[in-house]
């Protein structure tokens, strides 16, 4: 596993760029890989002699598999077990908040619109889980002003 290699699942134009600005930019040393839908995942994970990523940053809703899938796949894979998954997404529904963290994941953090807020959270995100053992613990990040994820 290589905790300067980030996995990126994203199908946004728009946040793939955003992403990389931001990373690039608070994380210089750390590469970055995209892939635009969930459906390869497994197989760019599994691939043999394939660098595993210290961590993998999925968007929630995607064409065809999603974040949740790609989440349930991965861990249903005992040799994957201590992959670090992140689900980045612009949903607000503790639902599927809940349903992320009962398939496995690491994290769910909503994207903020705001770019340094953006940048700000994608960088606190690395930090986090470039200094922390596998599957230690779980954590949500919600989006500004929800109380109801406070609560």
């Amino acid at each position: 596993m290589s905790d300067d290699l980030v996995l990126v699942v994203e199908d946004s134009d728009s946040d793939i760029e955003a992403i990389a600005r931001a990373i690039g930019r608070s994380h210089p040393d750390v590469r970055l890989e995209f892939l635009r839908s969930g459906t390869g995942v497994l197989d760019r994970l599994t691939a043999d002699g394939a660098e595993r990523p210290g961590l993998v940053l999925l968007d929630l809703n995607m064409p065809g598999e999603g974040g949740l899938d790609v989440v349930r796949q991965v861990r249903a894979r005992p040799d994957l077990g201590g992959l670090r998954l992140v689900v980045f997404t612009s949903s607000e529904d503790q639902a599927e908040a809940d349903a992320c963290y009962a398939a496995g994941a690491d994290s769910y953090i909503y994207k903020p619109i705001n770019f340094a807020l953006f940048q700000s959270v994608l960088s606190r995100t690395l930090d986090y889980w470039r200094s922390r053992e596998p599957n230690v613990t779980h954590t949500v990040v919600p989006p500004p002003g929800d109380s109801s994820a406070q609560a």
